[in-house]
């Protein structure tokens, strides 16, 4: 793509109100605008990268027989009145509609997807089955100050199953764990990502949280330092000992809860009546299982994590483009000419090798100005034609995350593609 028909915008500084890293890069490098607070608008660059994590989670979540389906997110009160929620549930926006009936915006879709079951799944032989969306949400946070880590709105991956049994429940359980971290470290944030024990409220003994550590998050955990395994700092007093391996030396550190997932059993089961026949025909309460991934916080926790002074370090799998060409102008006319068709010649056979490529074509632009903005943005390489580079019939080629360059002649295709690649 060229840059000159980009839609976005840069910034040399950040909005004032802006605490968080991840705002202050994203709005700055052209990727989100804000409209109010806690809540955003995906400009190209943006949500390119946002794609990129739900083909990541929707791959993952169907590789374990999940269904995609799309719920409403808007809700009849009545269902949230059901489960108590209407008013337990604090964060809840409530609205009436002109039939003087109450309406809720999903934080969550459990008091959807239960009674859709119901009218769908009869007996054992319609069960397991593992449903799943990616749906805006809704929730009136009281402080949205964190960037694309507390939204208003945002956008989330929640999956639901149902079983037979408590049994098949933990089968799967474990099934989703794996997919889990399958998906952060595809998105490049595995080896900061730690599976976390946190409270099951009334569901069960724990829940498990997938937290990113980073030095601005918002929770604390305690990770084990033989096995890996985190507890959230709000029950380590019940857990001296790490529950997995029996350790008691734990570090504590700050992270960004980007997933959880909970075993619900049969609490929402049992409010919508929820049942199957057995193989004695009898009738049995649906056991259910719930795991949520927030894409919109999965990308703000990227750019917690890697990042510099200068800009955005994007992972490979999620950044907008795969290279970043710059023409850098030269005030010879003659060998400006040969600039701009060396800079076509690579981005049309980059882009015929199946990269995709933003073009710095711009003309009125200084050059500093251009290194400026591709290190903000941070497209994983930069490659560089200028009066220098062709002179040596080459490009200038450097790995956003790394110091040193390198040249490579221009014909050599195959070398850029492969180091691109």
């Amino acid at each position: 793509m060229k840059q000159s028909d980009l839609f976005y915008k840069t910034f040399k500084k950040p909005p004032r109100d802006e605490q968080s890293t991840n705002s202050k890069f994203l709005i700055r490098g052209g990727f989100v605008d804000k409209l109010a607070a806690g809540v955003y608008t995906f400009l190209p660059l943006g949500l390119r990268v946002l794609k990129k994590i739900e083909n990541i989670i929707r791959e993952e979540m169907n590789a374990i027989d999940g269904q995609e389906i799309l719920m409403p997110a808007l809700n009849p009160g009545e269902n949230w009145k059901k489960t108590g929620r209407w008013s337990s549930f604090e964060v809840l926006f409530k609205l009436k509609g002109r039939d003087k009936k109450d309406y809720a915006l999903a934080p969550t879709h459990e008091e959807v997807i239960t009674p859709l079951a119901k009218k769908f799944v009869f007996s054992y032989k319609d069960l397991p089955v593992y449903l799943y969306q990616i749906q805006n949400k809704f929730r009136n946070e009281p402080r949205a100050k964190s960037g694309l880590l507390r939204g208003r709105e945002f956008l989330m991956k929640d999956l639901y199953s149902f079983h037979t049994s408590e049994r098949d429940l933990d089968r799967y359980y474990e099934k989703v764990k794996k997919a889990y971290f399958n998906i952060f470290k595809r998105c490049g944030i595995g080896k900061e990502t730690y599976l976390t024990l946190a409270s099951g409220g009334s569901f069960s003994k724990y829940s498990h949280e997938f937290q990113t550590v980073d030095p601005e998050g918002e929770d604390n955990i305690c990770v084990c330092q033989k096995c890996g395994l985190a507890i959230n700092k709000g029950i380590k007093n019940e857990n001296p000992k790490c529950p997995e391996c029996g350790n008691n030396k734990f570090k504590d550190v700050r992270a960004i809860e980007v997933g959880n997932i909970f075993k619900l059993k049969t609490k929402y089961s049992h409010a919508f009546d929820l049942k199957f026949r057995n193989e004695k025909g009898r009738e049995k309460e649906i056991i259910m299982g719930c795991y949520g991934v927030g894409l919109s916080r999965v990308m703000g926790a990227v750019v917690e994590v890697f990042n510099d002074k200068a800009g955005i370090i994007w992972p490979k799998n999620l950044a907008p483009f795969d290279a970043h060409i710059l023409y850098l102008k030269s005030d010879k006319s003659s060998l400006d000419k040969k600039i701009k068709k060396a800079c076509w010649q690579v981005y049309e056979k980059l882009g015929k090798s199946g990269l995709d490529i933003l073009f710095d074509d711009r003309e009125n632009v200084s050059s500093g100005e251009k290194f400026a903005e591709s290190d903000l943005i941070g497209i994983p390489w930069r490659l560089v034609i200028s009066e220098r580079t062709l002179e040596r019939g080459s490009v200038e080629l450097k790995a956003r995350n790394k110091e040193n360059t390198q040249l490579v002649k221009i014909k050599d295709f195959e070398k850029i593609i492969n180091l691109i690649k």
